[in-house]
């Protein structure tokens, strides 16, 4: 299967680090070889890139591993296909508009019998993966649920994408990440972790490759930085294993 990778930081942060360990996991040291991509949100701005190459063997993942983007949230994904072909429009991370703002999704699993279920009247899937589908229904069950106009408490809206993240997860495996832009939510059906890097920072050491960081170097003593990830992306951190159907919102690094 796939994996995620995504950030909330209450500074601008880059995840070059973070990234460099990912990377490994499409061809190296794991078989997530159809595809990559990564979203940077920058205000109300985002930018996203995608390869439908081995994130290993990409050159435009080699761009992100040597060029820092200070961002305050992002979202990554390295794709194992199942359902739809290697292809640019299937990789992950998805983007659509909603309420002015660019929401953005990647998943993690295997769905089967969901043709039904999500049928959609607004958002529609550009290319053929369940993930996309599941995406768009998501979205189009919240505007049914909140209107056409951006709710003042944002963490019901997030609150009410974790019941439907829930429905789908009957439909099969379902580890996602979304995120406005600002708010950050992860819900794990079999495989998602995180940590949260505060003051004192210290060391860390990648698994996937030989590369240790040390943080106090690259912070200040105010700086809250979270990275969620499918599986640990460092052996000598505490990480937290979230259990299936267990789901968390993070905003500016910090658990909500």
């Amino acid at each position: 299967m796939c994996e995620l990778l995504a950030m909330s930081a209450n500074v601008p942060t880059d995840i070059v680090f973070s990234f460099t360990g990912l990377a490994q996991r499409g061809g190296v040291t794991g078989p997530h070889t159809d595809g990559w991509g990564i979203t940077f949100y920058e205000g109300k701005g985002s930018r996203t890139f995608k390869d439908s190459k081995p994130s290993c063997e990409s050159m435009v993942a080699q761009l992100i591993q040597s060029y820092p983007i200070k961002s305050e949230v992002v979202v990554s994904h390295i794709r194992q296909a199942n359902r739809g072909a290697v292809a640019l429009e299937n990789t992950h991370p998805f983007t659509r508009e909603l309420w002015g703002c660019y929401w953005t999704y990647a998943h993690n699993g295997q769905l089967s019998d969901y043709e039904q279920k999500f049928v959609t009247t607004r958002f529609y899937p550009v290319g053929d993966t369940d993930s996309e589908a599941a995406f768009c229904w998501i979205l189009d069950c919240v505007v049914k649920q909140f209107g056409d106009e951006k709710p003042t408490d944002m963490k019901a809206v997030f609150n009410y994408i974790a019941t439907l993240a829930e429905q789908i997860r009957a439909l099969g495996v379902f580890n996602m990440i979304i995120t406005d832009g600002e708010y950050l939510l992860s819900f794990c059906s079999n495989n998602l972790c995180y940590i949260t890097r505060k003051a004192p920072f210290g060391k860390a050491t990648l698994i996937d490759t030989d590369v240790v960081i040390d943080f106090q170097k690259e912070t200040t003593p105010n700086d809250v930085v979270t990275v969620i990830a499918t599986r640990p992306l460092t052996n000598n951190e505490q990480w937290q294993i979230l259990t299936p159907g267990q789901w968390c919102l993070f905003k500016q690094g910090l658990l909500l």
